[in-house]
């Protein structure tokens, strides 16, 4: 059993003409495609990057 917090994140708008940083962000998620759902921790630095490109996402608790 793990005591681990995930959470499922969902690229819904496309990363084409955003800011360098903001598609650093989404790579750093894991995400390469629209509509590509990927499970990561819930860490103080993965909440950082969903939260600087949460435009882009739909976040759900896993």
């Amino acid at each position: 059993m793990s005591d681990k917090k995930y959470v499922k994140v969902t690229l819904v708008k496309s990363k084409i003409g955003r800011l360098p940083a903001h598609r650093a962000c989404v790579s750093g998620l894991g995400l390469r495609k629209m509509h590509q759902t990927v499970t990561v921790l819930d860490t103080p630095e993965n909440r950082g990057m969903i939260n600087k490109v949460s435009y882009l996402l739909k976040v759900e608790e896993a």
